[in-house]
């Protein structure tokens, strides 16, 4: 085994206490990565930028105060590289949102989670591909590139963060950050084997995360590890005064309650089972590996009862109501005035701003933008706003009393991530409906605002991995972390290593 993929199959937190006990410095972990990607990327397309350059300067200056012997308030995962889904701005880096809208856009400022990564002395290797303005459940909606899966480069590695999932399963980066508006962190990590957390809605930041739909948009972690996301979400989260929807409230301790459970004792904890979450529509492998991790926690003293969530079965649709509403509504600031692309109307039509705005967002704008925006305008017209969005808005309160309910009788919720395992490319590229049902299982954690992570289960029949997700009540991600560990080390000691210690890794020599 060769050192540079000794260095990138290590966890963060490995990563982290080699560089504080000075057995690795963070260029030669930062060196490691690159080299990883310029190997793996023809084959993945996780990447849409690399900031080479910047990375390294980040780690020497790290490697530099380390050397001094500035180490006092040294954060944990200081030196460890990171990447962050192209849906958030980074200062001196293109930002595109995947979108031919913005293509070439650099921002002149950073988000508040990027501040905290560069706080943190967390170099940044680039920019991960994404569905068009975060719109879509494969990546396959990228304006520039189609992410393949590491598991099988004919299927897709899920969406709309694709590109983070596939950078952390293929060993190109042991963090990445992603958005989750209605799963689009926690479906692509249980399509390739990876840990993907949605925080509660306003315990991160999103100033500088570039809008979708506001009221659902959640910026998270993505991990090989749960202990990893404790550790990630712990250095971006917090309030920020930038954001009127962050919570004023210290974050909760997260890599605590992850290493208590990695010691696999759940007694006295109660998990409800969400009845409405699986049967019709889940494949037989993904629910055989979750009935398995279910056992598990049961093995480890944890009480597992049933709970019904009844308005579950609506939140699909309610979703692709509201969600494009806010859609047609954030969009409209694409315009070609301001920045980003302008395309003039052509020859023989009247020059108006009017004529180069609809020139503007024909041209910058694809297929499956075009139809949410389209469908959110519809949902928000006179005349239909009753009937649909504020219906709509009416299924989202019973979701979230469905939570409350359920939380009164078990600590966490628990249910498959996906109902399937990674899909072929272009299968549902000409179904919407069939692709918008890629986010039943995780959808309802978006729409009540409540915390919800996705952990590997292991492999279905047909080889590649399945997510099993943990759900805890607003404000408490910690509660869901605990269970998430134990049962990580559960399967991990049944397996005999992590999960990805099946993946063929050819850009690693492993075939």
């Amino acid at each position: 085994m060769s050192s540079t993929e000794e260095l990138v199959k290590l966890s963060a937190s490995q990563m982290a206490a080699q560089i504080h006990a000075k057995e690795i410095s963070s260029r030669e972990l930062v060196e490691a990565e690159l080299e990883v990607i310029d190997a793996a990327e023809p084959s993945i397309d996780a990447f849409l930028q690399v900031s080479r350059e910047q990375a390294l300067e980040q780690a020497d200056a790290l490697d530099k105060r380390i050397a001094s012997g500035d180490t006092e308030d040294l954060p944990e995962l200081a030196g460890v590289p990171v990447a962050v889904k192209d849906m958030i701005v980074t200062k001196g880096i293109a930002t595109t949102a995947a979108s031919k809208i913005l293509e070439g856009w650099i921002p002149p400022y950073d988000a508040t989670v990027v501040e905290k990564l560069k706080a943190a002395g967390m170099p940044i290797l680039g920019k991960t591909n994404l569905d068009e303005f975060a719109q879509g459940s494969s990546t396959e909606h990228s304006a520039f590139k189609s992410t393949k899966n590491p598991w099988d480069t004919g299927r897709v590695p899920g969406g709309s963060g694709g590109g983070s999932a596939s950078a952390v399963g293929a060993f190109e980066v042991p963090l990445a950050l992603g958005t989750d508006t209605g799963g689009s962190i926690r479906q692509p990590s249980a399509l390739t084997g990876t840990v993907g957390v949605k925080p509660t809605y306003g315990g991160v930041s999103r100033y500088g995360a570039i809008a979708m739909a506001s009221s659902l948009d959640q910026v998270g972690p993505v991990s090989r590890s749960v202990l990893d996301a404790a550790l990630l979400q712990e250095v971006i989260g917090g309030y920020d005064q930038r954001d009127s929807t962050s919570i004023p409230k210290p974050v909760p301790p997260l890599a605590q309650a992850a290493r208590e459970g990695a010691k696999m004792d759940l007694t006295g904890m109660k998990v409800g089972l969400v009845k409405e979450l699986s049967g019709d529509g889940y494949q037989p492998g993904v629910e055989a590996r979750f009935n398995e991790g279910v056992q598990l926690l049961q093995d480890m003293g944890a009480e597992v009862v049933e709970v019904s969530c009844p308005h579950f079965s609506y939140a699909l649709a309610a979703y692709y109501i509201i969600m494009p509403s806010e859609v047609s509504s954030n969009l409209a600031r694409y315009d070609g005035m301001r920045y980003g692309l302008r395309v003039m109307p052509p020859e023989g039509t009247a020059q108006t701003a009017a004529n180069m705005m609809s020139a503007t967002r024909e041209a910058g704008f694809g297929d499956e933008v075009k139809r949410r925006i389209i469908l959110g305008i519809y949902a928000l017209s006179a005349g239909y706003y009753d009937a649909w969005y504020g219906s709509a808005q009416k299924v989202r309160t019973l979701i979230i009393r469905d939570f409350e309910e359920a939380f009164k009788k078990a600590d966490v919720l628990i249910s498959p991530a996906s109902p399937t395992t990674a899909f072929k490319f272009g299968e549902r590229m000409n179904d919407p409906l069939a692709m918008y049902l890629s986010d039943v299982a995780t959808i309802p954690a978006n729409m009540a605002g409540s915390p919800a992570m996705s952990i590997p289960a292991g492999l279905s029949d047909d080889g590649l991995p399945v997510g099993f997700q943990f759900f805890a009540p607003q404000m408490r991600d910690e509660v869901m972390y605990k269970p998430a560990a134990a049962l990580e080390a559960a399967l991990e000691a049944k397996w005999g290593g992590p999960i990805h210690r099946d993946l063929k890794t050819p850009w690693l020599g492993n075939k």
